[in-house]
This record gives C-alpha cells, structure tokens and sequence, in this order.
C-alpha cells in the first residue's frame, strides 16, 4: 500500500465521527522527511475521564526520546564553547566524579551520553527538590565496581543524565528547563518543556494523559492544572527559588521527562534528517551517530540489566538500529535497514523517533496502556510497537 493511500486510511480512522472507546490505547504515528512532516494515525483518547480524543498535536512525555534531546542542548553548548565532549566533567561540577573503584579514571561528557561512565541505576535516579546530586553520586550502588569508565562496556542508565544537566547548568548558571528552551525549544519554534516547565498553557490543557495496561492513570491527570515541575520531599513546598544551578541535575527529568507533540517531535526528526538544517551545524550533528559503542555477544546491559538485543550499537544518546551482531534483536522494521533516533519506554508508553539517515524518511510514534509482558515476536521492541509498524505498512513492516 502506498503511503497515501496508507494516509488516507489513517485520516479515516481517526475522523471524529469514528466510535470512540476507552479500551483503545491513545496511539498517535506521524512521518517526516527532508521536506515536511504527515499525520498518519491519531486513534483513542488523551483523557479517558473526559472522552478527549487524541491528537497529534497533544503533547506526551516520550520517556527516553527526552537523552537525544537532551543531547541536542549539550551539543548546542559545545558550539558555543562553553562545553567539551572529552573534558572531565569535575571541572565543570566544581567536585570530583570518580567511581570509587577506579578513581583515576576520568568521566566525560562522551561517555555520559554514550552510557559507557560506569553509573548505573542501583542508587535511583529520582533525586527530590533539597537533595543534592552529589550526595546521591556519595552512594556506592550508584556505581559499577567491575567495569571502569571509558571501557567497552554499555549500562543503560538514566543517571547519566541528570549529571549531563548539571553540568550544563554549572556551565552556563541556567536552570536545565529555562536552558533546554532558549537552545532548543524556542529556536525550534517548538510548543514542549522538561517536567511541564514552560510550556503554553493550551499545551498543559491538551497533556495526554498515560494509563498502565490496567486502565490505572499512571502520569498526567492534569485536568488542566500545571503540576509542580520538580519531586519533592514528603511536606516539603514546590518552591524553586533558593535552587542554585548545578546541584540536582535530576530535578526536571532530562532523562525521560520531555513533553511534546508528535508533530512538534516530527519536526526534530526533520531537522536531524536535514543535517542540523541551521539550527546545528552538519559536523555538530555528526557526533551524534557517530558510533561509541557496539553489541558484540556480552559487553552491554539493558536499562534493567538484562541483555534484550534492544540496544545494539549507540552513538551519542542516539541507537542505531539495523547494525546486527551477535545478540542483536532490534528489528522493529523488518527490512534490516539502517535507522537513527531512540526508544522510549515509561508509565505504560512505548514511543520512537526513526529515520534513515539516507533517504531521509523516518517516523515518530507513541502508544499508551502497554502491557510489559505484551513482548514482540521479532524483536526486543514490544509487540503493540511491531504491530503499529505492520500495520502503517499494509502488514509488510518495511517503511518507505
């Protein structure tokens, strides 16, 4: 089936005048190319309590999608000479990072964002308003004992990323979300913010709310209301005010806490298939994908620390799917090609940014109230993932 004819049907299914029903997940797909961004699919609804059907221009927080992101801003920082990729990271805290088990070992932004720094998740990466990242650094679980920083060892951790915003925020004495939108959202012309903080209120008013494969409301209930951006303490005030800069990287989410369209994310998408299309240069851009690590059989965990084939080669907070090897299992599309972007997997959601970086064609999608036992047949992705591709391509699962 050709991609208008696919368009076509896409637009029937979701006409308002279609049925709608509160068992079916809010499930939302938009292309993209060099020239232009296509809705193709907007079916369920964004807020069951209301019956609010879905859009694609209802903004949802994409979980993991939110590092790529994340590392467009650093990126922007290293153009403007405020930060380096291969620098140790202690000179911008203003402390030391070091693993205690290898404590001469530097750790850079590269191997941050490569997920090759040796933290991993065993400490949590949720650090409340009034606690300090160093201190939660202080705790020994936050580390790999075995594998020093630099080696060719990949741990999926979302605590590398909370220490990515705080050194952009001692970089620069910005508040992460204030500095993710003066360098990329508004550049962008993009309606999204970190954790809520800062987008419009008609964006708040249009939030998708996530539901688990139950039907229970996992994340923004907003009912319209901007929620408190920040975790905080039990009794403590969402007051942002004595916040200095630097000291809680952790505070706005900049591992999976981005809440945007899927036609705004499309945009993203676009520009990256574009070469950084002005808003990074084409030799920025390229170190994105530029490969830091590879699966090679039993050098790598996932983000729970298993080895699901998921994660296959990754460059900087960018997979790469399509590369194969020994334990690879990331044939979401079914025609081995290439492709660039990241998964995305939190509070019931499943989400992708895709594109191939040749023809310049990819896809943004996400879907709700997964069900984590619902796995895919062909790979590590989960099984609604395979299905919606299959189902945007006539069943063939081969995009355009």
């Amino acid at each position: 089936m050709s991609l208008a004819l696919l368009l076509c049907a896409a637009t029937a299914r979701a006409a308002p005048d279609a049925p709608a029903s509160s068992a079916v997940p809010a499930t939302v797909a938009v292309a993209f190319d060099r020239h232009g961004v296509r809705p193709l699919l907007a079916e369920g609804l964004a807020d069951r309590a209301t019956g609010r059907r879905v859009t694609a221009d209802d903004p949802v927080r994409v979980a993991s999608i939110s590092k790529l992101i994340t590392a467009l801003g650093v990126l922007r920082l290293v153009e403007a000479g405020q930060l380096e990729l291969d620098r140790d990271v202690s000179a911008y805290l203003g402390w030391p990072l070091r693993n205690p088990a290898f404590p001469d070992r530097p750790i850079t932004l590269r191997l941050l964002l490569s997920h090759r720094s040796s933290l991993t998740d065993g400490a949590d990466y949720l650090v409340p308003l009034g606690e300090t990242l160093r201190s939660r650094l202080a705790d020994p679980r936050a580390w790999d004992p075995v594998h020093p920083p630099g080696s060719d060892w990949f741990h999926y951790t979302n605590l590398n990323f909370p220490v990515i915003a705080a050194v952009m925020e001692r970089a620069t004495g910005e508040r992460f979300d204030r500095l993710m939108t003066r360098l990329v959202f508004a550049p962008l012309r993009l309606d999204a913010c970190f954790n809520w903080s800062g987008c419009s209120p008609a964006a708040v008013r249009r939030a998708v709310v996530l539901y688990r494969a139950g039907g229970e409301v996992a994340r923004d209930d907003l009912r319209g209301a901007r929620p408190c951006p920040v975790g905080l303490a039990d009794g403590a005030a969402c007051d942002l005010a004595p916040y200095r800069p630097g000291d809680n990287g952790a505070l706005f989410s900049p591992q999976g806490g981005l809440r945007i369209a899927m036609r705004g994310l499309a945009r993203i998408g676009r520009m990256l298939a574009r070469g950084g299309d002005g808003f990074l240069s084409p030799q920025s851009l390229a170190l994105l994908p530029a490969p830091q690590w590879r699966l090679n059989g039993s050098n790598g965990l996932d983000e729970d620390g298993t080895a699901t084939g998921l994660f296959c080669a990754y460059g900087l907070a960018l997979q790469r799917l399509g590369e194969g090897g020994p334990g690879c299992h990331d044939g979401l599309f079914r025609d081995g090609r290439a492709r660039l972007g990241h998964s995305g997997d939190a509070y019931g959601l499943r989400s992708g940014l895709w594109f191939d970086p040749l023809s310049g064609r990819g896809l943004v999608y996400f879907t709700t109230a997964v069900d984590p036992a619902d796995r895919g047949r062909r790979s590590a992705f989960s099984a609604p993932e395979e299905r919606l591709i299959d189902r945007l391509t006539g069943g063939t699962g081969v995009w355009p």
